[in-house]
């Protein structure tokens, strides 16, 4: 499988504290991956790397076929480049549609030339219906996004990020405040997406995690411990010790 996603040897420090050390990373094309790991295992900082938030005191972070490095990107211009971050807290427009959420969300020209001349076009139309039926809420396009359960805006904002016609999307704890049938339903959601592009979860909900049936890489103070399938991983002395904080 071609490497969609390479993270060679990353550090950064913040006020002495390593938060990621020495990690190395890697995800192919069109592959679901989860990334588990204790509280202060360097998770989030990951995605703040990878998305351009932060950047690594050494290392590199290499993108798609041309291999381009992101580490001296803006957010926006690896936004651009084909990755997209869902954070825990969903962030629609509540007072807008679902409708008017995705149209807003669309991957046209954002100048603001363009803004002022922009008509919607059956093109427009059309992935919105397609979005919206992949997403769980073709039923809901007239709603307000306030309106919607927790579950349902989270799906709302995966739509948003689809729009944008990501190569790579990061979730961040999508399971988290998610009923059972909502997380049935992202379960589903997610394998279907990463039969067409790169999906990594960061996740603490080990039975979501399993329904995903994907590979696991565990981070532990800012490094990979351990990769694998989740019922490898979870056997494993050393990550059997860092979850009960030996």
């Amino acid at each position: 499988m071609p490497t969609l996603l390479q993270v060679d040897n990353i550090s950064v420090a913040f006020d002495g504290f390593k938060a990621i050390n020495g990690l190395s990373f890697d995800i192919g094309h069109a592959e679901l991956r989860a990334i588990i790991g204790p509280n202060g295992a360097g998770k989030t900082t990951f995605m703040d790397i990878v998305t351009g938030k932060t950047r690594p005191d050494t290392g590199d972070v290499r993108w798609g076929a041309k291999n381009i490095s992101l580490i001296r990107k803006s957010e926006s211009k690896i936004a651009q480049l084909g990755i997209g971050r869902k954070f825990q807290k969903p962030t629609t427009f509540e007072a807008q549609t679902v409708y008017e959420n995705l149209l807003m969300a669309l991957a046209n020209k954002r100048n603001p030339f363009a803004v002022l001349r922009y008509t919607e076009s059956p093109k427009d139309k059309s992935k919105i219906a397609e979005i919206a039926s992949l997403i769980n809420l073709k039923s809901s396009l007239n709603h307000s996004a306030g309106a919607l359960s927790h579950g349902q805006k989270q799906w709302l904002e995966i739509g948003m990020l689809l729009a944008q016609d990501p190569q790579l999307l990061l979730v961040d704890e999508p399971a988290a405040g998610m009923t059972a049938s909502e997380r049935r339903v992202t379960v589903t959601l997610l394998k279907a997406l990463a039969k067409t592009r790169s999906i990594i979860v960061v996740e603490h909900d080990m039975e979501f995690i399993r329904q995903l049936e994907c590979r696991v890489t565990v981070l532990h103070e800012g490094a990979v411990l351990a990769e694998g399938s989740l019922d490898f991983v979870t056997k494993r002395q050393d990550v059997i010790d860092v979850y009960l904080g030996r």
